[in-house]
């Protein structure tokens, strides 16, 4: 993990002095790391066990010093901010409200100048010693919310940390849309923690069913570690930029088993294949895409135009219907064939499903896949064959069992469908419904969506960090299918191969976003070009 930059202007806003720590607080990125993500009941386990050798209010006083510490920070790297413009923050009734006042103490006394609404005053024996701490400080501190925040810099939501039960109500959901609307047309929004009215554990909005709201930040600072609600569903929209503050709590934090990972390329590198000047195309593999009913051969085609992007080497597409073109003109690289012309079984990977249809013929074409002894990926139409078919789920369940685990790709209606629930169902807990398709299917799940989770029948989970809005389109799982297949032909075990798959996949994204080819108006077939850039500047380039 990398430390974030620190700032340039040190003189302009020097740190405070604390009682607690000599150590200046340590802030992380996120990017690129595979950070653990602690769910709820893991956060609780640290606190208590940390706070148990140590003197109280310490780990009030060090996650306010690092938040604290990051806006000093930024403030320092703002030409425009000189002198300041006045820091103003919300703080709630519990602990986070006690947070924000230890952040509106550091500023103070660094000679930023700080405003503390507080609606209703703080209730918890280490949040009461943090109000005594910023009166002291000569802290200005008010129950009424401004009429306009135009005067004020950096906003801070304070309000509301982890655990949160029910919804904003009254002032703070006001203040909470209020602290959005500023996010949203200027930014210098920062949440303390995770922004009030997010579940940290499933990234949706506390009360959602009931109007509920929550505050969109532009930054969120998180103690102890990073939580699995700020990478997926609302969250990745709510929380903004990421910085992870672990306030000297890392050897407890380490005790304890995370609920998942964070995706990076740690995860997967390793697997990736040598391309030694002394290897072939039979070194990399040969994939082939089975689907393509009888006009919808532009899925597979789509699937296998990826997979000759990320490195296989031989692509076949094994169509099931009629009318086909005999090649793919833009990449005649690519072998076409009816299904019963290719021998499957010679394979080195199958990716299966990509434009199947529903008609007997896919089901039998499936039915016979399953049988062979090859490395499988099912997507779309494969996985609605499953939903449909307790053969079928039950013939990959029992590969599964045997240690042949297949990888499948749903997105939430699909996951919905083979759960036999809805999709809404699945997005409340996105993880929980992973871990109900891994116990199903005995395969490796990639649950798409916004935060991909990767999870795999041993217990090992992953949230993919990478994509964006560019990504709703027609045509991009099929080609996160054939990325995947790719890496399966290429021998990466079913689990890497999907980290790596949805990783790329989503980077790809998000380079040609930041290109300004997106997010509105890419398209899918744009991805795999990215991707075989990105595979080779990461991992090839040496």
């Amino acid at each position: 993990m990398t430390e974030a930059t620190p700032a340039t202007h040190a003189t302009a806003v020097a740190p405070a002095a604390s009682s607690h720590d000599a150590e200046p607080p340590i802030l992380l990125s996120p990017d690129d790391r595979p950070l653990a993500l602690l769910s709820l009941a893991n956060l609780r386990t640290i606190e208590t066990d940390a706070m148990a050798g140590l003197p109280p209010h310490t780990l009030m006083a060090r996650a306010g010093r690092a938040a604290a510490r990051f806006l000093r920070e930024q403030i320092a790297l703002d030409p425009a901010a000189a002198p300041p413009a006045t820091v103003w923050i919300v703080a709630g009734p519990g602990n986070n409200g006690g947070d924000a006042l230890v952040v509106a103490s550091e500023l103070q006394r660094a000679g930023i100048p700080v405003e503390v609404c507080m609606p209703v005053e703080v209730k918890p024996d280490d949040a009461r010693w943090a109000l005594a701490e910023a009166r002291a400080a000569g802290v200005a501190i008010t129950g009424t919310p401004p009429t306009s925040f135009e005067r004020y810099g950096w906003l801070v939501d304070g309000m509301f940390g982890i655990g949160l039960s029910r919804p904003l109500e009254g002032v703070f959901a006001t203040l909470a849309h209020h602290l959005s609307q500023r996010a949203k047309q200027q930014g210098r929004v920062l949440a303390l923690d995770v922004p009030s009215g997010l579940d940290s554990d499933t990234g949706n909005v506390v009360g959602a069913g009931n109007a509920g709201s929550a505050v969109r930040a532009s930054h969120t600072v998180t103690f102890i570690g990073a939580k699995p609600g700020l990478f997926m569903a609302s969250g990745r929209d709510l929380a903004g930029t990421v910085i992870v503050a672990p306030i000297s709590v890392e050897k407890v934090a380490s005790t304890v088993r995370p609920a998942m990972q964070l995706n990076a390329p740690a995860l997967f590198a390793s697997f990736l294949p040598a391309r030694d000047f002394s290897t072939n195309k039979g070194s990399f593999g040969s994939l082939a895409v089975v689907g393509g009913d009888t006009g919808m051969c532009g899925a597979p085609i789509l699937a296998a135009r990826a997979a000759l992007y990320t490195g296989a080497g031989k692509v076949h597409v094994a169509l099931l219907g009629a009318g086909a073109p005999p090649y793919d003109p833009p990449h005649p690289e690519l072998m076409l064939h009816p299904v019963d012309d290719l021998p499957l079984d010679k394979m080195d990977a199958l990716a299966i499903g990509c434009g199947m249809g529903s008609r007997e013929r896919a089901t039998q074409v499936l039915n016979d896949v399953l049988a062979l002894d090859v490395p499988k990926l099912l997507d779309a139409d494969a996985l609605n064959l499953l939903a449909a078919d307790a053969s079928l789920a039950a013939r990959v369940a029992a590969r599964g069992a045997q240690g042949d685990p297949c990888v499948l790709t749903p997105h939430p209606l699909e996951a919905g469908r083979l759960l036999g629930c809805d999709a809404p169902t699945v997005q409340r807990d996105r993880l929980a419904a992973a871990r109900a398709l891994t116990a199903r299917f005995a395969s490796v799940i990639v649950l798409k969506g916004t935060g991909t989770i990767v999870a795999a029948p041993d217990g090992r989970f992953a949230l993919n960090p990478t994509g964006n809005a560019a990504l709703a389109t027609g045509g991009t799982g099929d080609v996160l299918g054939g990325i995947i297949g790719a890496l399966l032909a290429q021998r990466l075990p079913p689990y890497e191969a999907a980290l790596a798959g949805v990783y790329l996949h989503g980077l790809a994204a998000d380079t040609l976003t930041a290109q300004g080819d997106g997010p509105a108006g890419l398209t899918a077939g744009e991805l795999a070009p990215m991707v075989r850039k990105l595979l080779n500047r990461m991992f090839y380039a040496a």
